[in-house]
Parts: C-alpha cells; structure tokens; sequence
C-alpha cells in the first residue's frame, strides 16, 4: 500500500487477498513455534501437529504464489520473506526426518534449501540494515550445511563453507554484535567436522567419489547357506554422544553421525513413491517405517537419557529390539575392586553434569564411599532387559560392561570398544582411542529386520513451483533455534 492511498482506495478483492495471507502467516507462525512444545519422545502424540503445520505452510506456499503481484503492491512483500516460508518448510521437513528417520525426507529438505540459495532469495539481506535479518541468512546457511553433511555432498558442503564465511565476515563488520565468537565457532566446528570425516576415496579409475555408511539397495549380503533370519526387528535407537571434547556441528558429535547413517537405508526421491499431489494428511497414518526410529541425544543428563529410554521401552512393538549406542567419556571406580563387586562399582559412562568437566576429571573429584551419580552404570540399564536388548558401548570404560548379566532371559548383544591401542595403530590427541569407528557394517545392523518393503510417504510434498520453493529439538544456538 503506497503512501499515497488510503484502504478505501484499494479494491475490496485485493484487500481480502492480503487478509488472508496475513491470516496463513500468522497461523504457520504459530505452529511452527508449537513445534518446540511437543514431546521430544513417542511416536503417536506430534503426528497430527505435523500434519496441521505442513497443510498450513503449503497454503500459504501456494496463496503467495497465486496472488504475488497483488502481495508485491498492497503488502509490500519481499524476496527475504519468501525464502523464510521457503527455510521454514525445509526445516519442517529436516525435523520430519529426525522424528520418523525416513531418508527421503533429506532430499525433501536439500531440495528447498538448494531452491533458495540458486532463487538468491536472502540476497537483498544485506542492503538492510537490520542484522536480525542477516541471521536469520546465517542460520539459513548453518541448516543447509547440516542437511549436506548427511546426505554426504561434500563437495557442495566446501562451497556452503566458503560462503557462510563470508557472510559471517560482512555481518561481523557491518553490525556490532555480541555473537561474533559465537558464529566464528561454528566456522570452526564445520571445518573440524569436515576433516575428521574425510569419507573420501579413490576408485580403480582413480576417480574421487564419497562413501556412505547407509546401506545401499542390494548391499545386504546374502545369507550363507542353512542360515535363517532371525523375526527380531530393530525398531528403536538411541544415539547418545556425551564425549569430552569431540568433534562436533550443532548437536552432532562425529560418532552420533557414522552411527545413525549406519542405522539407515540411502534417501530416494519422494515423489517417486507419491502418485497423488496434495499435502500431509493429518490422519493418514504413516507407513511401517523402514529404518528404524531414532532418538538423537547430545550430552543428555541422566534423568534426560532415562526418561527417553523409558518412552522406548514402553512403546517398543513386540518382537523388537531396541539399540542403545552410548559414545561416551569413561568414568572410572574410585577403589580398587574385588571379586565380589556388583554392577555399580565399574564405574560405566559419563552423562551430562550439567557444569563444567575438564578431562573427564570430574568422575575422579567424589567422596570414595559414593558412587558417581552423573554417570549411567551397567546396572541401570539392567530393567530395560526385559526386552530384547543391543547395547554398543563406545567408551575408554565400555570394560565396565563386560560381566552385562541377562536377568530375564531376552535377546541381549553388548559390544564393547577397545580400550588398549594395538601396537600396529597409532594413537591421536584429536581421535582418542574408543572414539574409532565401532560400527558394524550397516547391513548386520538391518539384518535385524525380517522385512525390506519400500516406505511409503506419510503424505506428499507441495510441489517446487517455478518461482520458488514450496509450501526438533529447538534450542538457542544459532543453527537450530526456530525464529
């Protein structure tokens, strides 16, 4: 609306049009604030809140695209506001992925993302002199990264890499802020990450290509002859990364991110598995999933890793295991131990003290009469084993595992990390030793599922239309926090 005019000036069409986009705006707004408020564990209670915010956002989506000339004039709509829509929807479709572990929801993500930055949506950002605008195209870039690294472009991850940086150096001289060290970390942590994942090799063409732990259509050995698979499936995981200074990107650490690709099948092209155009139904009931469900946990409190561990256990289907892979600092007895020692006097791994932990020293600093509270032994995961159980301990103390007594008579697996170097390997600094890829390859891993049917889409996505991109645990790090 120009300065000039009044609102009875303006036909009464176009101000309904602009009613209603402002009415689509506030509500996706609101539920996309919701989603911070939902369960961080269950698999029934956000199904419906999802459906709500993806229907909404897709109206909006389309409402823009239909009347953008009329928005352009009366609202004064611009690029960077689009492309919010557009990074709101990838980070619908991210957080879908997270909570359903269904791949072919990154593609769904990297596709929006990619659609923004070729579209230069954020591009006018920097003529404005309003810095919150800028972060916003910061934290756009910080998600788009996240979203590359597990899809594995590495090559696009370097270009994203290149430019974050320079966008951080402008909005680093142009605004004096207080975050500065904050996002200059973030630089740091990509690149730490980047290196200690060089997944990187040379076929026999001598041609570069990027490895994958997902296990790819057809990669599952074939059974060795009298060998029966087994009717357990893996249906849960939890992924817990709690080590001292490891590398990490947003709530990522190195091990969480080689374990949960591990626990998953390569992405495919949702549309391909869509015969229908629409949106997410919020009653349509989603399709057995074919990775198993997984709760990604960074540096959780016991009380925090406990109360996950129960939502799993409890909602955990028959016939089905439940994996628990801990990546943790070792903390170790106070005392010397005798033969009569019981399941809480190994020490076990260190869950988050909520304060500072230098060296992992704090395990040391207790009176020696006590245990270590901030710690998850052996013997606390004792009633969960009375469900088929697959524990992986990543840890300079996994040893205190070693006696895991089966009380209930349930499948139980326990693997176990080294703690002693062989004399052939060389230790680092930056990798200690129980952070050295454990995994077993993914195809044991699946195994465990009787069944490879293809997944079928929950709903379908609102298409990319010419002009732009369609229509989980937040947090205030500048990479995750839903503003």
């Amino acid at each position: 609306m120009t300065g000039a005019e009044t609102e009875d000036d303006i036909p009464l069409g176009e101000r309904k049009t602009v009613t209603d986009f402002c009415y689509l705006l506030d509500k996706s707004k609101q539920l996309f604030n919701g989603l911070r408020d939902l369960p961080q564990y269950g698999h029934k209670q956000w199904q419906s809140y999802f459906g709500r915010t993806f229907d909404v956002y897709t109206k909006l989506w389309k409402f823009q695209q239909q009347h953008r000339q009329v928005l352009d004039t009366r609202y004064g709509l611009k690029r960077w506001q689009i492309g919010e829509v557009a990074s709101k929807i990838g980070q619908l479709y991210y957080h879908y992925y997270l909570r359903t572990s269904e791949t072919s929801y990154l593609n769904e993500a990297f596709s929006f993302y990619s659609a923004i930055r070729q579209r230069s949506y954020y591009y006018q950002v920097n003529k404005e002199d309003r810095p919150e605008l800028v972060v916003k195209k910061l934290r756009y870039y910080a998600r788009y990264i996240v979203v590359c690294l597990l899809l594995n472009k590495m090559d696009l991850v370097k270009v994203l890499v290149k430019e974050l940086s320079e966008e951080i150096e402008d909005y680093t001289q142009r605004f004096n802020t207080e975050d500065q060290l904050e996002w200059n970390l973030v630089l740091q942590e990509v690149a730490a990450f980047i290196e200690a994942d060089p997944a990187v090799v040379l076929n026999d063409n001598n041609s570069v290509f990027v490895t994958s732990n997902r296990l790819q259509d057809g990669g599952v050995p074939p059974l060795e002859q009298g060998m029966v698979v087994g009717q357990l499936v893996l249906a849960d995981a939890l992924i817990v990364g709690n080590c001292n200074n490891q590398v990490k990107f947003s709530e990522l650490t190195i091990d969480m991110f080689r374990m949960l690709q591990a626990l998953e099948r390569e992405p495919v092209n949702l549309a391909t598995q869509t015969s229908k155009q629409g949106t997410l139904e919020p009653n349509e009931k989603p399709a057995k999933r074919e990775n198993p469900h997984k709760y990604l946990l960074y540096k959780p409190t016991f009380s925090q890793l406990y109360t996950f561990l129960s939502a799993s256990f409890k909602e955990l289907p028959a016939n089905s295991v439940l994996l628990v892979y801990l990546s943790a600092t070792g903390v170790f007895p106070a005392t010397h131990l005798d033969y009569e020692a019981g399941p809480y006097d190994f020490g076990g791994v260190l869950t988050n003290t909520n304060r500072d932990v230098v060296n992992g020293e704090t395990g040391q600093k207790r009176n020696q009469a006590q245990k270590e509270m901030h710690c998850l032994h052996p013997g606390d995961l004792f009633p969960f084993t009375r469900k088929p159980l697959f524990i992986i301990v990543d840890s300079s103390n996994s040893t205190a595992y070693k006696n895991f007594a089966n009380l209930f008579g349930q499948p139980l697996v326990c693997l176990l990390s080294p703690t002693v170097y062989p004399k052939s390997v060389q230790g680092s600094a930056r990798q200690p030793l129980h952070a050295l890829p454990v995994l077993p390859p993914p195809g044991v891993l699946l195994r465990l599922r009787p069944e490879q049917r293809p997944a079928r889409a929950v709903g379908t996505r609102p298409g990319v239309p010419p002009e732009g991109v369609p229509g989980h645990r937040p947090d205030a790090n500048p990479i995750t926090e839903h503003r």
